[in-house]
């Protein structure tokens, strides 16, 4: 049911009455001396209430509920009837209501008859009312409540507006009005009857702003359909009148009564999505208005804002008066409105309305990513989500622990960053993360994949070959199995060229399968081998293959020579072989020639496989150029060369005089000469120098060149020489030109001979030079290199002195040296290396001494704390052999020892500080000693102490030691024990150490002895055993017997028996029976039997008996208890007892009777005490017990 109810003035404070007190109204509400006054609106069950609040914001409440608001002026609120229906005017109790029922409905007794008005313009609600909705439970029906018959099924609001299938039609809960205002002014409401028919381009009435709603079970015509809600008064469609034929004025009267939409409202939010509805603005038309609505259907457009600067999107056009927006962004404001249209004519957008989305769960985040990785843990990081309007609370961060297994938890907290640790190395693992904030948990985040670090890659395997060309070859190759955790792995291919001599060199490196490698030689075969590497390192090379590249058309021969004389009528052409025959044999060569030098016209002149050919008639004195091609399997290759020759020509003169180009040096002299004076009619080619030692003696060829210059080398310094010249051409060599003398300058002196050495001492040599030859200039200067070995040698000694002694060597060792004379001209070579080594001498000092432990030595030590083992290091030799070491620790003459590097110092002093010194000892002497070492012994481990059992039990036995048995004040709080007892096999096996000085053993044989040994150790070590303990357990008693049964025989005669038990180890077993009275007992029977009849029984209630087993065992055999005869008896506990039958009843004869219940009577008293004590102790327990439930729970489980 819809009950749009509005306001027009905001009304003062007034109070609120009894009946309304869960609704926070002000005081003067219910004041009877004001016009305002307080109704009720009554929601009944299935239906809902709508409020508009003053801010946009709309609240819901559903039936059944009893809703106040406040009319200030005491008016009738206005209402509108949906057709088929009728509102009525109940008085309940001192209060009106408003009901809506349908006109076919059975009203009831109380309720007056329906008013018939025209609803007045709607008041605004009160803003106490729109901000507090308290939901009321209607009563139980009285006289003023609606029968159940009239109470609609309960629908839900979104199915009001669906389309032909449900109308507006429900029971409309109106304000309460006063006496002053039952009905409407027969004028008033034809005024608004004529507005409605004259005026159809005025604006249109305000609709509604809140209500009930409920779709009815029947269904009205079609023509009434529809419901609409807003903040105006509701008008039904402008009729169309017959005399009105103007297309325009229906147009514009149909736009005004589509702009009127109401608003839409919100039924539902949540997080990302809202229910809205609206009315159709075709509800004025009732059934007071004899007009119809147009025919054709109308559509609606919602337009959806996120804020108020943004534009409105529309995000619907239909005809359904209800959709659900979804997609939305959670805790996020939004405005609303909604556009009515029909046909082609379009309405203004209704008023916007707001709502606010819920908050939710934050967004799901962003994957993990991996900061540092080891080979045991992985460090990650995550950037915070969108909290949607809540604040996060914390990270929840899950992993399948590295196998295909559920995600498991493993952090969750508010850092955006954690570091997993103890993972496998090389182990794939998957992480995905979730956010939380109050409003719960978001979804997990894509799964991140990574991999803690690992080792090298297997070798793969060897490469092979996929294509070859000339000068490359295409290679593949295989992965090396599944890396570990899936890694990328980089692959390095090696190349080793065949006769280089240079090894693997790379040629690729990448994470391709394969490569081409270019810029190889043609035909030639290499040898490949392919490497993997991952993050960890590299892997071994795979095995070498060997792959040979394709075979080329061969490179040009050699350039065309001449063979033998250039005639002037053939020439005589040879040519060699191409380097690079492409890998086949060359089977046939070509010979072109060019006649002149700028010719362009090549003729074959020969075709074979020779290299060589004679050129004949030629003409004498011409140019001529020449050229080879070849042939091979592969092709032709390109044309060598051009040879240009001439034909013969006469010989040159002779040259111009030689002369110095320079200054002549010591080891040579540059030359210079001019060219011949006439050149025998062909172009000089060649020149020849030759020289002598002597004018007359003989020559030898210095230089043969085109050049006219060249540098006489390799000469003697000081030395004179003579040198000639001669010129050539195509046709010979010249004549040689007149003798040049010259000599070479003054060089530095020889090298050295052989240098004397001398030994001195162990540390010093003696050396010893000559004079060397001074090659022209006298010897000033000498310079001695020495060293330890023959590639660093330094320098010792610059003078002009011919000995040197060098001091501070180290003995036994052999050192070179070589010495250099050094003239005006500069210094000459270095002699000879002379090595020399000098003698033996004693040893060096210890250079390191330190105290051993006793995990390092072979065996341990005999005594720790008057004992110490001593480590050193062997010290220099100085070329004999080291025998022994001198050990001083403070006695008169020191410890000698052989060859060794550690020595054990026995029968010292226990807790003593000694400093100890090494000296080592060969053949030459000893030598001096290392520096001190102070070393401390232990003190002496403690004593055993005295092992005593204070307490013995058939099953255990309590030991106790220490404690001013032995020497308690010598051991200190850090003393512990070690007690051991004997097995089976006659081994002792600790069975407790620690501090205490008591121990109980249990779990032992009756009547057994038992052997133990005790043991205390400190700091200072274990100390000796104590001697064999022995200790024996007693026997045991036998058990407890079950209550024993009683049968009566006759009268005062009853038979009592009770289980046997088997003989203890061949000990007999004997029996007790007593009688109780209270806490009084009688032995009746002892012995063997396992019955007793029992006579003459006393007349009580209370009598009751029981039984108990004894153990009879041989005198000293263990145990406890009364014997006679040697025979000692063992008595267990006695049984539950029995109670007697009931006597018969007997008439006081005797005194006897009442001396019993005089002596029972205290007894029962007595009891009767023990059992209130004992029920108090179970109280006080249960009730402590309580209390320490209620702690734990706040303390500690909260």
């Amino acid at each position: 049911m819809l009950s749009p109810v509005m306001m027009a003035d905001q009304p003062h404070c007034v109070e609120a009455p009894p009946m309304l007190t869960e609704h926070p109204l002000l005081p003067h509400m219910l004041s009877r001396e004001s016009v305002q006054q307080v109704i009720l609106v009554q929601v009944n069950p299935g239906e809902t209430f709508t409020i508009r609040t003053e801010d946009g914001h709309i609240q819901c409440i559903p039936g059944p509920a009893h809703v106040p608001m406040v009319s200030p002026n005491g008016s009738m609120p206005p209402i509108f009837v949906p057709p088929g229906y009728m509102s009525q005017v109940v008085e309940e109790n001192g209060m009106r209501k408003v009901v809506v029922l349908p006109h076919s409905a059975e009203f009831h007794h109380s309720m007056g008859p329906p008013p018939s008005h025209v609803p007045p313009p709607y008041l605004h609600p009160h803003p106490a009312m729109l901000h507090h909705h308290h939901v009321y439970r209607p009563p139980v029906p009285t006289t003023g409540e609606l029968p159940s018959h009239f109470i609609m099924p309960p629908r839900h609001l979104p199915q009001i507006y669906r389309e032909q299938e449900a109308v507006l039609a429900g029971h409309v809960a109106v304000l309460l009005r006063d006496e002053h205002s039952g009905t409407v002014p027969e004028h008033l409401r034809k005024r608004l009857k004529e507005r409605a028919h004259l005026s159809p381009s005025s604006s249109p009435a305000p609709s509604p702003h809140n209500g009930h709603s409920k779709t009815p079970t029947h269904h009205p015509p079609p023509s009434h359909m529809g419901s609409g809600k807003d903040k105006h008064t509701a008008a039904a469609s402008p009729p169309r009148p017959a005399e009105r034929t103007d297309s325009e004025v229906e147009v514009k009267t149909l736009q005004e009564v589509l702009s009127g939409v109401s608003p839409p409202t919100v039924c539902s939010v949540s997080p990302r999505s809202a229910v809205l509805s609206w009315l159709s603005p075709l509800d004025l038309y009732n059934g007071d208005t004899s007009e119809t609505p147009p025919q054709s259907p109308l559509s609606y457009e919602l337009a959806l804002s996120s804020g108020r600067g943004s534009d409105f999107k529309p995000v619907y056009v239909g005809e359904e008066m209800t959709f659900t927006v979804s997609e939305l962004r959670p805790a996020t404001s939004y405005h609303i409105r909604v556009c009515a249209s029909c046909g082609s004519v379009k309405g203004c957008p209704s008023e916007p309305a707001s709502f606010t989305t819920e908050c939710s769960v934050p967004d799901t985040p962003a994957p993990p990513r991996l900061l540092t990785r080891t080979k045991s843990s992985l460090a990650l990081q995550w950037k915070a989500p969108n909290d949607n309007g809540c604040k996060i609370t914390g990270y929840l961060l899950e992993f399948d622990e590295g196998k295909p297994s559920a995600f498991k938890e493993i952090y969750f907290g508010h850092m955006k960053q954690y570091k997993v640790i103890r993972l496998a190395p090389s182990t794939k693992y998957a992480f995905r993360l979730a956010a939380k904030n109050d409003i719960g948990m978001s979804a997990f985040s894509e799964v991140l994949t990574c991999c803690t670090s690992g080792c090298a890659p297997p070798p793969p395997a060897p490469p092979r070959l996929a294509t070859a060309g000339v000068s490359w070859l295409a290679l593949e190759w295989s992965a090396p199995g599944r890396p570990q955790g899936e890694e990328s792995l980089s692959y390095t291919l090696e190349m080793e060229e065949e006769g280089s001599g240079y090894g693997f060199k790379p040629r690729h490196n990448g994470e391709e399968l394969g490569c081409t490698v270019r810029n190889l030689r043609r035909s030639s075969s290499y040898r490949f081998r392919v490497l993997a590497a991952n993050a960890e390192g590299r892997s071994q090379p795979s095995a070498a293959v060997e792959f040979s590249t394709s075979p080329d058309r061969p490179s040009p021969p050699g350039q065309p020579a001449i063979k033998g004389r250039v005639l002037p009528h053939s020439l005589h052409i040879t040519w060699d072989a191409p380097r690079d025959s492409g890998g086949s044999e060359v089977t046939e060569y070509w010979l072109e020639m060019c006649l002149g030098l700028e010719g362009s016209h090549w003729e074959m002149v020969y075709s074979g496989a020779e290299t060589e050919h004679i050129c004949d008639q030629l003409t004498p004195g011409t140019w001529y150029r020449l050229r080879v091609y070849c042939q091979s399997l592969g092709g032709q290759s390109q044309p060598s060369d051009s040879l240009t020759v001439q034909t013969a020509a006469v010989p040159p003169g002779p040259c111009q005089l030689l002369s110095l180009a320079g200054r002549a040096r010591p080891w040579e002299i540059p030359l210079r000469w001019g060219p011949p004076t006439h050149d025998g009619g062909a172009l000089v080619s060649q020149f020849a120098v030759e020289m002598s030692d002597l004018a007359k003696g003989p020559r030898r060829s210095l230089y043969q060149g085109s050049e006219t210059e060249c540098t006489a080398s390799r000469l003697l310094p000081g030395h004179v020489y003579c040198f000639w010249v001669k010129a050539a051409n195509q046709a010979g060599w010249g004549p040689l030109s007149d003798m040049f003398e010259a000599s070479t300058a003054p060089a530095p002196p020889e090298p050295c001979a052989p240098i004397q050495l001398t030994i001195r001492t162990a540390t010093s040599v003696q050396a010893s030079w000559e004079i060397p030859e001074s090659n022209g200039a006298e010897v000033s200067e000498f310079r001695l290199e020495w060293g330890a070995a023959q590639g660093s040698l330094q320098l010792v000694y610059s003078g002009p002195a011919l000995s040197h002694e060098v001091r501070g060597l180290v003995p036994a060792t052999s050192y070179y040296c070589r010495v250099q004379a050094v003239n005006v001209a500069g210094a000459g070579l270095f002699g000879e290396v002379a090595m020399v080594t000098t003698p033996a001498s004693v040893p060096a000092a210890v250079p390191l001494v330190q105290e051993m432990g006793e995990e390092a030595l072979p065996a341990p030590l005999p005594c720790p704390s008057t004992c110490l083992a001593v480590h050193w290091e062997e010290p220099c030799s100085h070329g004999a052999e080291i025998t022994g070491y001198n050990v001083d620790f403070g006695e008169r003459h020191p410890l000698s020892v052989g060859r060794t590097n550690y020595c054990v110092l026995e029968n010292l002093q226990p807790d003593t500080t000694y400093r100890i010194r090494v000296q080592a000892v060969n053949s030459v002497g000893a030598g001096p000693f290392s520096s001190s070492l102070k070393a401390q012994t232990r003190p002496l481990p403690p004593a055993p102490p005295t092992l005593e059992c204070s307490v013995s039990g058939p099953q255990s036995l309590k030991l106790k030691w220490g404690e001013g048995l032995s020497r308690p004040s010598a051991l200190s709080s850090t003393t512990q024990y070690c007690l051991q007892i004997q097995d089976a096999q006659g081994r002792f096996v600790c069975i407790y150490s620690g501090p205490c000085h008591k121990y109980k053993v249990q779990r032992l044989s009756e009547a057994t002895v038992y052997h133990f040994c005790i043991q205390a150790h400190n700091e200072a070590g274990a100390g000796p055993l104590s001697p064999v303990y022995s200790f024996s357990t007693t026997k045991s008693p036998p058990t407890q017997l079950k209550a024993p049964k009683i049968q009566q025989l006759e009268p005062n005669v009853c038979e009592v028996t009770w289980e046997g038990l088997q003989p203890m180890r061949g000990d007999p077993i004997v029996y007790t029976l007593q009688l109780v009275r209270g806490r009084e007992s009688e032995q009746l029977y002892r012995g063997k039997e396992t019955w007793f009849v029992l006579r003459g029984a006393v007349a009580t209630s209370e009598r009751r008996v029981r039984v108990c087993a004894g153990r009879q065992c041989q005198e000293g055999s263990g145990g406890t208890g009364a014997g006679g005869g040697g025979v000692k008896e063992l008595w267990g506990q006695y049984s539950p007892s029995t109670a007697l039958p009931s006597p018969e009843p007997q008439g006081p004869t005797e005194g006897g009777t009442g001396a019993m219940a005089r002596q029972e009577g205290p007894a029962r008293g007595g009891s009767s005490k023990d059992e209130h004590l004992i029920l108090l102790l179970l109280l006080g327990f249960a009730v402590l017990a309580f209390l320490f439930a209620v702690l734990i729970q706040y303390f500690v489980i909260k």
